[in-house]
């Protein structure tokens, strides 16, 4: 009987603590989880079943694994949040799959994404024909995002937390040297001063970073 009780309250801890952690490392939903959070997820369920099948070892012991892989998920939350180099190596950036109605074979290689994939993500969409459509991104969590010819298009941002966006610069045929000019016609001098920064209307719209 002692043995059952001790199964039972070993199981209630865990569930709670555990439900603490993830409350702990913010909201996200499943499909929007980074590589590193899935990681530290599949990590954590691993741990916690050994913990439910070992009852012999000490229950710090158990524990302590757990509050490993919280802190490193702390640690890679806030360098990705400080870190635009870090973040989109660990996220990864959207991708352009498709153009002005032409699917780019080169842009699904690299993705190793094929037709199928996208074909039915069209259609998810509830799309009809891949000539409709302007363009389509595949984000990082996996989503497929989709714009016709007849709406807005998406707006690449040009600097990201004082990070100038070079790759964002050549789809719209600029320059880093070009957009410090037109920085400094809004009295800009250092594009770290900028939180979010984008080139819409034939003009730019500028976020500073709070002082």
């Amino acid at each position: 009987m002692e043995e059952y009780l001790t199964i039972i309250l070993r199981t209630c801890f865990l569930y709670v603590f555990i439900l603490i952690i993830f409350r702990l490392m913010g909201k996200r939903e499943v499909g929007e989880l980074s590589v590193i959070d899935l990681v530290v997820s599949i990590l954590m369920a691993e741990v916690a079943a050994f913990a439910l099948d070992d009852f012999e070892s000490p229950i710090f012991k158990v524990i302590l694994p757990i509050i490993v892989l919280f802190f490193i998920q702390i640690i890679t939350a806030y360098l990705s949040l400080k870190n635009k180099k870090f973040r989109d190596l660990v996220d990864g950036d959207p991708v352009l799959l498709i153009r002005d109605g032409v699917i780019l074979e080169s842009e699904m290689r690299k993705q190793r994404y094929n037709l199928d994939d996208l074909c039915q993500q069209l259609r998810e969409n509830g799309n009809a024909s891949v000539t409709d459509i302007a363009y389509a991104y595949l984000e990082p969590s996996g989503n497929l995002s989709v714009y016709q010819k007849d709406e807005k298009a998406f707006v690449y941002p040009l600097i990201i937390d004082g990070d100038i966006q070079d790759r964002h610069l050549k789809v719209l045929h600029k320059d880093a040297d070009w957009l410090m000019e037109e920085l400094a016609k809004n009295n800009i001098t250092d594009s770290n001063t900028v939180f979010f920064c984008v080139w819409e209307e034939d003009r730019l719209h500028i976020q500073l970073k709070e002082s």
